[in-house]
């Protein structure tokens, strides 16, 4: 059985996945339907978290609308993700960021990864 939900599975991996980690500023192009039309919303903001392996895989994503913190979670392997654009790598040492969500201003910036 184990052998049949890993090759359901293995199919629907994609091929490229765009390499980005916790902490990075990233801009999420996905898919939304309204009615008959499909359009590509773009949501950038901070990755909080990835979590689960393989097919399951998700990652959250936590921008500031309007002085109001909105997170969205997607599943990585997802065909309503368009694509996934790093704009700035983040200097982290942990692997959840949930303490953002308490901090307001310049104390909820993660410092930028120098290379």
């Amino acid at each position: 059985m184990n052998e049949i939900i890993k090759s359901i599975e293995d199919a629907q991996l994609k091929a490229q996945v765009d390499e980005f980690h916790v902490g990075d500023t990233v801009k999420v192009y996905g898919k939304i339907k309204e009615g008959n039309r499909e359009r590509i919303q773009v949501f950038e903001g901070v990755v909080l978290k990835r979590q689960g392996s393989s097919n399951r895989e998700t990652f959250t994503v936590r921008k500031m609308s309007n002085g109001v913190g909105v997170e969205k979670t997607w599943p990585l392997h997802s065909p309503n993700v368009e694509k996934i654009e790093i704009v700035r790598r983040g200097k982290v040492r942990r692997a959840k960021l949930n303490y953002l969500r308490d901090r307001v201003g310049k104390k909820a910036k993660v410092k930028e990864l120098v290379r």
